[in-house]
């Protein structure tokens, strides 16, 4: 199952297919109890999708069992005990995909010539995504954060290790000496590299970056300058052959530290705004304002859902059962404020009250 969305994958999903591209998807639980119904609930989608799929005019026969059989191999992936709070599945011709949500969405099937990503982009902005780089003398150990958790991430070359030719870490850990270690020129031409291959990675999928790694290494990775001089440094050694839980408890301090900091600085952007009367709140007027492009920074509440349903002229409280109600317009607004530049900001819940949960600063 997929979890780092980068703007190059993003990109990717949103190209048009041959019709069906069928999106299914379907909430799903962390924990007992709550996951005991997940299973029936997955068969039951996407036997909904199949069943579509069948009284669809517009799908012949050959595409229509060619996406069937992508449904059941994707569903043989899904392997429920590691699943999140909502999973995705793609498939098309020739081609699915399966992805896991650290936010919530709606039980859906949807058939179309693209698949259907803002939930994906909103869960994904929730998630506040980061990169952490455990550099030693020799291997460099890259991780993908999210909202709780750190996974290593096997791409663009990482993990980085040297030969036992260049080096030799036994003789190293006999003489003792790990300052002398980083001051050997063959432990700074590999962290060169590892910073250059980082520096390639932050401009594809531009994400606040943190090292860890022993005060030397850190100190070199200072005087080299680059990509990885400028991250948040954390003095921690031994993370570069470490479980993830490890790296997440050696970074959650610092990350909890700049959400809060980022937390207020997005509380006094809005009240500046209220002031200059740019300042926005509620899912009608943010859904009007972004889809004219006139969100600047939008601040959504981690776990804000509502349920509308457009009456013509605005967007008004409706129950699930609504006909033609839109139970994601949170991840839609979310999508589209991205999709024009906005910056996008999840806060803990009870931050905006006053705002109905979803506030934003517009740009005229």
């Amino acid at each position: 199952m997929e979890h780092a969305l980068s703007p190059a994958t993003l990109s990717e999903l949103r190209r048009p297919r041959p019709y069906p591209a069928v999106s299914v998807l379907t909430p799903t639980h962390r924990r007992e109890p709550d996951n005991s119904q997940d299973r029936v609930r997955l068969r039951n989608v996407v036997a909904e999708a199949k069943k579509q799929l069948e009284a669809d005019p517009a799908v012949t026969r050959e595409r229509r069992a060619d996406v069937a059989e992508q449904l059941d191999r994707a569903l043989a992936e899904i392997d429920l005990t590691y699943t999140e709070d909502g999973l995705v599945i793609f498939a098309a011709p020739g081609e699915h995909q399966v992805w896991s949500l650290a936010r919530p969405v709606p039980e859906r099937v949807v058939l179309s010539d693209t698949f259907l990503t803002r939930n994906l982009v909103s869960a994904q902005a929730s998630e506040r995504p980061f990169w952490v780089l455990s550099v030693s003398a020799d291997r460099v150990t890259l991780w993908n954060g999210g909202a709780d958790r750190v996974t290593e991430e096997h791409s663009h070359g990482f993990p980085l290790t040297r030969s036992r030719e260049n080096f030799d870490a036994e003789r190293m850990e006999r003489v003792g000496d790990l300052p002398s270690t980083f001051r050997d020129e063959g432990t700074r031409h590999f962290l060169r590299d590892a910073d250059t291959a980082m520096g390639r990675l932050l401009r594809e999928a531009p994400r606040p970056l943190y090292v860890t790694g022993e005060t030397a290494a850190l100190s070199l990775l200072d005087e080299m300058g680059g990509v990885t001089r400028d991250a948040v440094h954390v003095p921690h050694g031994g993370l570069t052959h470490a479980t993830p839980d490890a790296v997440w408890q050696a970074v959650r301090p610092l990350h909890d530290a700049e959400a809060r900091r980022d937390t207020a600085a997005v509380a006094r952007e809005l009240d500046s705004a209220r002031g200059h009367r740019t300042f926005a709140a509620g899912v009608d007027e943010l859904w009007q304002n972004a889809r004219e492009g006139r969100v600047r920074l939008l601040a959504v509440e981690e776990n804000y859902r509502i349920t509308v349903r457009d009456d013509g002229e605005h967007l008004i409280p409706a129950e699930s059962t609504d006909l033609d109600s839109r139970d994601d317009i949170v991840d839609e607004i979310v999508e589209q404020c991205l999709e024009t530049g906005a910056e996008v900001r999840f806060v803990p819940d009870g931050t905006l009250t006053d705002a109905e949960g979803i506030a934003g600063v517009l740009r005229y």
